[in-house]
Parts: structure tokens; sequence; C-alpha cells
């Protein structure tokens, strides 16, 4: 008995399949709630940036690092009672280093902070650095951030245009890849993450992840739709058939992606509680989840919806619609009965032009007058043809 065909196989060749484009107004309105939900946490709660981007100081303590040291120095720090101390963020640089952030001090708040830290370390306060970051430093780092989304979405629509030959894919991987934006912006201001440089580096990472599987489903999109015109199928159904042929091959590189990105995530959240992990892991995974939603949920079905409105594809719909109804409204061929409900009606017989009419047997008809005779016409008997002594013999 043969094995049963695996999963892939079936949503490849069509065996199994979800209805990605005909439920796609489902997904529109699912992912227009996600992203108003997210803008609205973004405005009222606001991001919880780095002193990278807002300014503040900074203190580095020569120590041997341990597993305790982390929350020690967090600890020594809002244990100095310094008045609206606010998240004091601590990690550690390489073996011998720890890094303790905190908002703008004063001098005097300077020399507190710096006393306790060398306290703690038993050093003498001259080996305790700190250095205090200005805002301008933030506005830079914004405005650097800023002006490589932008380069990098002008260069994604180029490279999609110029590789698949249609401005509708670009315009749907962007719609995409604002919505992965969206989302993980809105995932950073609803838990309060730290979004500082690395978080920002991650952000522009899932980018180009999302954008990868983007391309991956439009790639089998353009293998799918070549000869479309040609045959029996409507784009949305071939580019449905698209999305669940790579559906497994994007969940397999999601998982595989989302595993190490996840470990990442857990140790710097449960393990060193701040520092780059904890914000890269979580612009990534994120990210990476989002990305692979939005090429298969919004990407693919917004693109049917822009090619859908083009004049050969209303034309190719409307002729796949008119056979359709020639098929459905032929009705079969009927056969007359007598009133004994036997069958009136002879076989009808094509004649070559030419050819001498038999006596008897079926009726024929000759394929010149093929499309005058009717029905009830090509029934009835024609005429004995006889000579005139047969006649007389008769008579």
């Amino acid at each position: 008995m043969a094995s049963r065909a695996s999963l892939a196989h079936r949503l490849y060749t069509g065996e199994l399949s979800y209805d990605f484009v005909g439920k796609r107004t489902f997904w529109y309105k699912f992912s227009g709630v996600l992203l108003v939900l997210c803008l609205a946490v973004t405005l009222i709660r606001g991001l919880n940036l780095s002193i990278d981007f807002t300014g503040g100081s900074e203190f580095t303590v020569p120590t041997q690092v341990t597993a305790t040291t982390v929350d020690d120095y967090r600890k020594v720090a809002q244990d100095t009672g310094l008045p609206d101390l606010g998240e004091v963020r601590v990690n550690t640089i390489g073996d011998g280093q720890v890094r303790i952030q905190t908002r703008a001090l004063n001098a005097e708040e300077i020399n507190q902070m710096t006393a306790a830290l060398a306290q703690r370390a038993g050093l003498d306060t001259a080996e305790v650095t700190n250095n205090l970051i200005g805002s301008s430093w933030g506005e830079q780092i914004t405005r650097q951030g800023l002006i490589a989304l932008v380069v990098f979405l002008v260069l994604v629509a180029i490279m999609i245009w110029a590789y698949f030959r249609n401005w509708k894919m670009s315009v749907a991987a962007l719609v995409a890849l604002a919505h992965d934006l969206i989302v993980v912006i809105g995932v950073y201001a609803l838990l309060q993450f730290t979004f500082s440089p690395a978080s920002l580096i991650g952000t522009l990472t899932i980018l180009g992840y999302s954008l990868y599987d983007t391309v991956v489903v439009f790639d089998r999109v353009r293998d799918n739709t070549r000869a479309m015109t040609q045959g029996n199928k409507t784009l949305g159904q071939l580019v449905n058939q698209a999305v669940n042929q790579v559906l497994i091959r994007s969940l397999n590189t999601t998982i595989i992606g989302v595993l190490p990105v996840a470990a990442l995530l857990f140790a710097g959240t449960f393990i060193l509680g701040t520092g780059p992990l904890m914000d890269l892991g979580l612009a990534l995974f994120v990210g990476m989840v989002a990305g692979a939603y939005s090429s298969i949920f919004l990407a693919a079905p917004l693109f049917v919806d822009l090619r859908s409105r083009d004049a050969d594809m209303v034309e190719h719909e409307a002729h796949l619609k008119r056979r359709t109804s020639r098929k459905t409204g032929r009705a079969p061929a009927t056969r007359a009965a007598d009133a004994d409900g036997e069958d009136a009606g002879e076989a009808v017989t094509v004649a070559p032009v030419g050819t001498a009419v038999p006596v008897s047997g079926a009726s024929v008809v000759d394929p010149r007058t093929l499309g005058a005779v009717r029905p009830d016409q090509v029934a009835r008997h024609q005429p004995r043809s006889t000579t005139r002594s047969q006649r007389r013999k008769d008579h």
C-alpha cells in the first residue's frame, strides 16, 4: 500500500489548500484592527527610548563579571536614593567591565553615584568613569535611522519592480513592510521594552527578512501566472495556489529563524534582565513572525486586488464566466417518443455529396442542407423513389 502523500506535497499539488485570497477581506480587517491598536498604544504610552536617544549619564566600572553582577549594580544605583532616577540600565562589557546608564544627573548626583559604585567594586572613585550623553546624539541617531529606512524602502521598490517587471508587486511588498514596522513599534510601546540603537538595528534587519519572504511568494506567483490567459483559472485561483505551494517553506524558514532569536530574547529578558540582547531579540522575534504573516496574508491578496483591475484581467475573467455559463446552460439532447412510449425517431446519416440516396433504411440528409433541417423534419420518412413500370404494377 502506497504511503500517504506528505502535507507539503498535497499543498503543492492543490489536493489540500486554504483559500487565502478568497478570505482576504477577513485578514484585511484583522490586520487593520491590529495596526490601529499598535498605533493607539504607541501614541498613548509612547516608546521607552534609551539614553542614546534622550540623553543621560553613563558610568563604567572595572570589575570581575559574575552571574549576579548586573543585579548587584542595579541595586546599588537604585539604593542611592536619587530622585526620579527612573529605569537603570545595567549591562556588562566583556568579562571585566559593567556599564550603568541613568537619566541625566547634575554634578552632585554624579559624585554620589560614582562613590556608591566605587564602594561596591572596592575601587577608588577615580577609577569609575562617567560620561554625559546629550540629546543631540540621540537626534543624530534618529535622523540617520530614518534616512536608512527611506533609502531601504526606495531600493526595495526599485528592486522588486526590476525583478518582476510589475510595479503592483512593489506596492504590495511596501504595504507588507509598513505593516511589520508598525507592529514591531507597537509591541515595544505595549511592553515598554527600551528602544535602543540595538532595537533600531533589529527593526531594519527584520524588514529585510520580511522582504525575502515576500519575494519567495511573488516568485511562485509569477511562475503560476505566466500563461494565465491561456488557461481556465482566474488570477485569484493561481495566486492562492502559489501561496499554498510555498506555505510549508515559509513556515519552516520562520520556525528555524525564530528559535535562536527566541533563545536570545529569553537570555536577555530573564537572565541578563536588560541590555542589547533584550532589545535586539524582541525586534527580531516580533518582526520575523509579522513578516511571515504579512507576506502570505497581505502581500499576495493585495497584489490580486491591484492586478485584477487591469483590462486584460477583466477580459480574462469575463471570458471564463462566459465559458462557464455556456457549459452550465447547455441542455442534454432529447428524443421524441410516440404514444406507446417507444422511440419514434430514426437515426440520421449524413451522406457525402453526390452519393445516391438509398431506397430504404435510415433517412439521409445532404450535408449542404444539414443546417436548414429542423429536428421535426429529420424524423419524418422521405418518399420512396420508384420507376414508371413499378408504379404500373402497383396499380
